[in-house]
């Protein structure tokens, strides 16, 4: 099994304060070493801003994306000319931010569930995409 994961996923999981973190921790360590984590490339660059932004530490945005990159059953995608020209259909079609279009094209075109706590990101993907939010009892 895969699941692709928004950003905020990866931010949720690494920031204490954040609302959803004991919620996302525990469904991250829920999953099987054999579910296949996924994320473009641009979540890492997402991922590392947000990081920043919210501790007010790049040298702990530098370390989490490094860790994200080392872990055994993550995957990231750098896209290519077909995900870019999906990305754009996503935002254009569906009237998605840029960054949440390329999430939602790849979880569309790899047929995989999108895991993501962005409000509008949910909504706007879900007739095109299974869409979960992290829960202990999730995948």
């Amino acid at each position: 099994m895969s699941i692709v994961l928004d950003a905020s996923i990866w931010v949720s999981a690494s920031i204490p304060a954040d609302a959803h973190h004991h919620s996302t921790r525990s469904w991250l360590a829920g999953l099987s070493a054999r579910v296949t984590l996924v994320s473009p490339a641009l979540g890492l660059v997402e991922t590392a801003g947000a990081v920043s932004r919210r501790t007010g530490s790049p040298t702990l945005a530098r370390q989490i994306v490094a860790a994200i990159e080392q872990l055994p059953n993550v995957i990231i995608v750098i896209p290519d000319a077909e995900l870019w020209t999906l990305s754009i259909e996503s935002a254009a079609g569906r009237r998605l931010r840029g960054s949440d279009a390329m999430y939602v094209a790849l979880a569309h075109a790899l047929r995989l569930p999108l895991a993501t706590w962005d409000a509008d990101q949910r909504k706007k993907a879900a007739p095109h995409v299974r869409v979960i939010t992290p829960a202990p009892a999730s995948p």
